[in-house]
């Protein structure tokens, strides 16, 4: 019910922000920006767009290495396909929704793969803050957004020291659990070790500098060729803006869409865009209907691709939100992070 609530008023919402988008927007001027529309640019900008999630799909890959070997082909697929839940499925359910995915598809423990999704959520806060930095060179964010960014910036340092405390101090935190939690609550001991020994190998890379920066490579790579996408989207709208504007559109609708409101951040994504192209003098209809064409050229890879992963592998939305609903999968892992039958669970 929690679940089906969310959904009803996130898309309500999804609803309402777009018709407040195209509340000003005409048939004729539509009609007329089809026919400006340079559409040489629309190859090049959506190879950027699949090329930005298979970048994304690169570094999760290897952040799972460390625990277990997938396939590239299989892994960009599997990932678009958790990329499909984490749109059509309200706020931060989708993040859920695709932890139970890569744990039912791969046998991976749940808490290993949370992990894995942290540190993407790290590696992209510290890509962002760099874009940041050398946008601000040549222009001057509102206040808002470099407060934003000060936050961000903070809360990524925070994290990075509790991750490397948590990897140096593994060891005492098992042995604490032992001596005060083993004899008088053995169920609470066990739950607590599986989790300190699933996180753990989840974010052991970052004790390698080599896989530490190779994650940060494709951060980077997959950041550009987002930027590639807006730039030029923008150039095939005839908009004549550089491309320093594509990186500050990119960093402010990141930064504004960073908790997903509503299902695949509809009517946010075309508020927050349009609003930022106004700051740079381009219209309201051009900015809207451009909003619109950069959301479909973001989701386009990512159903493609997804839904012909879940075809193949017949695995069922629907199904996803119940296991999400009943925490069904949480009684068939074993310790060691595999997915086992009842029968086989010790």
């Amino acid at each position: 019910m929690i679940f089906k609530k969310k959904q009803f008023w996130g898309s309500l919402i999804a609803v309402g922000l777009l018709a407040f988008c195209f509340k000003d927007v005409t048939f004729e001027e539509m009609r007329t920006l089809c026919l400006r529309i340079d559409y040489t640019y629309l190859i090049p900008a959506v190879i950027c767009a699949f090329a930005f999630y298979v970048f994304r799909a690169f570094r999760w890959k290897l952040i799972v290495s460390q625990q277990k070997y997938i396939r590239t082909t299989r892994a960009v697929f599997l990932y678009a396909a958790g990329q499909v839940l984490n749109s059509v499925m309200p706020a931060l359910t989708g993040q859920v929704g695709r932890i139970f995915l890569f744990s039912r598809k791969e046998g991976l423990r749940k808490t290993f793969v949370f992990s894995t999704i942290l540190l993407e959520i790290l590696f992209d806060a510290i890509s962002l803050i760099l874009f940041l930095i050398v946008t601000s060179v040549s222009f001057v964010f509102p206040e808002r957004y470099r407060s934003v960014g000060i936050v961000i910036a903070a809360i990524t340092v925070l994290v990075v020291i509790l991750l490397y405390l948590f990897l140096h101090y593994q060891r005492s935190m098992e042995a604490f659990g032992q001596r005060h939690f083993r004899d008088r609550w053995p169920g609470l001991y066990i739950t607590v070790k599986k989790f300190i020994r699933s996180f753990t190998k989840g974010i052991e890379m970052l004790r390698s500098s080599q896989h530490l920066f190779a994650s940060l490579a494709y951060s980077l790579l997959q950041w550009l060729a987002h930027i590639l996408t807006i730039y030029l989207l923008m150039r095939s709208f005839g908009f004549g803006l550089n491309f320093a504007t594509a990186i500050a559109v990119m960093i402010i609708n990141q930064l504004a869409v960073m908790i997903p409101i509503t299902p695949g951040n509809a009517g946010t994504f075309e508020v927050v865009v349009s609003t930022s192209l106004a700051a740079f003098s381009v219209g309201r209809s051009d900015a809207v209907l451009f909003a619109i064409g950069l959301h479909i050229l973001d989701l386009l890879p990512v159903f493609i691709m997804g839904y012909i992963f879940l075809h193949t592998e017949k695995v069922s939305i629907i199904e996803i939100k119940a296991e999400h609903e009943d925490e069904y999968i949480l009684d068939h892992v074993s310790e060691d992070g595999t997915l086992v039958d009842s029968e086989e669970k010790v």
